[in-house]
């Protein structure tokens, strides 16, 4: 059920199902924020999926550089999207020279959120604040849907007070499907990796993830996402 399979639209799922102890269910609830990679990807077929699932709304974490159609996608009309709020969020300013210092050359892993979380707070605030307000029926998404996907999703899914270990295992899933598909490889994810390769490249990131989850209610807070944001952020994930 959380593997959402919207037509073209690989790297997508629902981030309810996953145990919690902040839940009377146990859960967090399905058909309120979904992760992937960019939309231009989704056919026709692929958004009356999303529709059915329930979107009403996209937070893209992209830079407007990034945002648009490729070779290869989908020739669709914008009717298509008609009723889904779209807003753009981008969590990097690339620009920064410091930022492309010390980020470059680790964007393909969580090493980089920490550096991201100190020298940009208020475009990952902004993002988050853009979700919580959006309510249920959010897709979030970047270009592939691992890094900062993976970022937004693992403070989101720490904050509702996720098992920390389902957070790594949903950060892992999104680099094991990146190895494997070569248009999602296209974005920067380095060569396709067997299952042992993979395991050697993932030592010490998915302790990060970990921290991540396991300190979200704090680094949101030192992100400046006030209490009433957290508090609306925990309750679009909760039953």
């Amino acid at each position: 059920m959380r593997v959402l399979r919207w037509d073209g639209y690989p790297n997508c799922r629902d981030l309810g199902g996953l145990p919690t102890s902040a839940s009377l269910t146990g859960l967090t609830a399905l058909r309120r924020v979904a992760r992937g990679p960019r939309r231009e990807r989704l056919t026709a077929r692929g958004w009356d999926d999303a529709r059915s699932w329930g979107i009403r709304a996209i937070v893209d974490l992209r830079s407007e550089q990034e945002a648009g159609p490729r070779d290869g996608d989908p020739d669709l009309p914008e009717s298509i999207t008609a009723g889904i709020e779209s807003l753009q969020r981008p969590t990097e300013d690339q620009s920064d020279a410091e930022f492309r210092r010390r980020c470059l050359p680790i964007l393909d892993s969580p090493e980089y959120w920490a550096h991201n979380w100190e020298l940009q707070a208020l475009l990952v605030r902004a993002a988050l604040e853009s979700i919580a307000s959006a309510g249920p029926g959010v897709l979030v998404h970047c270009s592939a849907g691992r890094d900062r996907t993976g970022m937004i999703s693992a403070l989101l899914l720490g904050n509702a007070g996720v098992e920390p270990d389902a957070v790594v295992d949903d950060y892992v899933e999104s680099v094991v499907v990146m190895s494997e598909d070569t248009s999602l490889r296209a974005h920067g994810s380095g060569p396709r990796r067997s299952r042992s390769e993979l395991e050697d490249w993932l030592v010490g990131k998915t302790d990060i993830v970990r921290a991540t989850a396991e300190d979200a209610p704090s680094l949101l807070a030192a992100l400046g996402v006030d209490d009433d944001a957290r508090s609306r952020l925990r309750r679009l994930l909760l039953p």
